[in-house]
C-alpha cells in the first residue's frame, strides 16, 4: 500500500495493514490470485456448457414447432451455482474446497430448466437430447412419475456434453430439469412460501401444498388431454377417456 493510501487510514487500521504486508508474502498473493483464476476458468467452461444445451434445446424446439404447429418449450432459464452455495456443498459432502473437487464432485454448477407446456413434451425433448450422439446421461430421476412427499414434480437429468476451446475439448456436466408450466408454477411458489424469512412451516400448511401438487397433477392431466384432441382432431366424445385419468390421480 503506498503512502497516500496509509496516510488516509486511521492510526489503527494503518497498524493493521502494516502487519498483514509483513505476514502475507507475495508468493501468497500470487497464490490467491492464481485460484482465483482457476476457479473463474472453471466457471466460463460451465458457463459454455449451458450454452451448448440451449442452443440443443432450441433446435429441438424449432424443429417440433414445424411438425406439431406448436412450440413445446415455453421457456429456458440457465444458472450457475454460486460460490457460497459450492463451499456448503462441498463441506456437506466431505471434500475438499478446491477446483478440482468441484469438477469431479459436483453435477450441478451448471443448471438449465426447461418449461414445456404438456406433460408429454417434457418426456418428448428429453429423449430427442439423450439421442444426440454427444450428450451422455449420468443420471436421471423422474420426479414426476415418482414424485417427491410434498409433491415436487419435475424429470431431472445429469448430463455431459463437451464444450469446444481454442486448443481442446473438455467434457462438462450439468443439470437439465424439464417440467411443464403447471409444475414450475408450484415449485416456484412452494419455495417462496415455504422458507419465507421468518415463517414457521407447519404441518397443516405442509398438507395444504401436497394438495395443491395434486390439483397441478390434475390440471396437466386435463390440458394435455384438451391438446390430445385439438392437435390429433378427435372427437369430444372421448371425456371418459379424461375422467379415468383423473380418477387415477385421485387415487394415487
Amino acid at each position: 500500500m503506498g503512502d497516500m493510501e496509509m496516510n488516509e487510514l486511521s492510526p489503527n487500521d494503518a497498524s493493521r495493514f502494516s502487519q498483514l504486508e509483513q505476514i502475507i508474502s507475495p508468493d501468497m498473493v500470487e497464490w490467491a490470485l492464481q485460484k482465483t483464476y482457476e476457479f473463474a476458468r472453471l466457471m466460463s467452461y460451465y458457463k459454455c456448457a449451458m450454452m451448448e444445451i440451449e442452443t440443443k434445446l432450441n433446435v429441438l424446439n424449432e424443429e417440433f414447432s414445424l411438425r406439431f404447429d406448436r412450440q413445446p418449450i415455453s421457456s429456458i432459464h440457465t444458472r450457475l451455482k454460486q460460490p457460497i452455495s459450492i463451499h456448503n456443498k462441498l463441506v456437506a459432502r466431505g471434500l475438499p474446497i478446491t477446483v478440482e473437487s468441484i469438477e469431479k464432485g459436483l453435477n450441478d454448477i451448471a443448471g438449465i430448466r426447461v418449461i414445456c407446456s404438456f406433460e408429454d413434451d417434457v418426456y418428448k425433448l428429453a429423449e430427442a437430447l439423450l439421442k444426440q450422439d454427444d450428450i451422455s446421461l449420468i443420471q436421471r430421476k423422474d420426479y414426476i412419475q415418482n414424485p417427491k412427499p410434498n409433491g415436487y414434480r419435475s424429470l431431472h437429468l445429469i448430463v455431459a456434453v463437451p464444450i469446444f476451446l481454442e486448443h481442446e475439448k473438455r467434457i462438462m456436466r450439468a443439470e437439465v430439469q424439464l417440467r411443464t408450466i403447471a409444475m414450475d408454477s408450484w415449485a416456484s411458489l412452494e419455495h417462496q412460501l415455504r422458507y419465507k424469512k421468518g415463517n414457521s412451516f407447519d404441518e397443516s400448511m405442509t398438507d395444504e401444498l401436497k394438495r395443491c401438487a395434486e390439483l397441478s397433477v390434475e390440471l396437466d392431466v386435463r390440458m394435455d388431454h384438451l391438446r390430445s384432441i385439438i392437435y390429433t382432431d378427435v372427437s369430444n366424445t372421448v371425456l371418459p377417456g379424461l375422467e379415468n385419468a383423473i380418477g387415477t390421480v385421485h387415487q394415487s
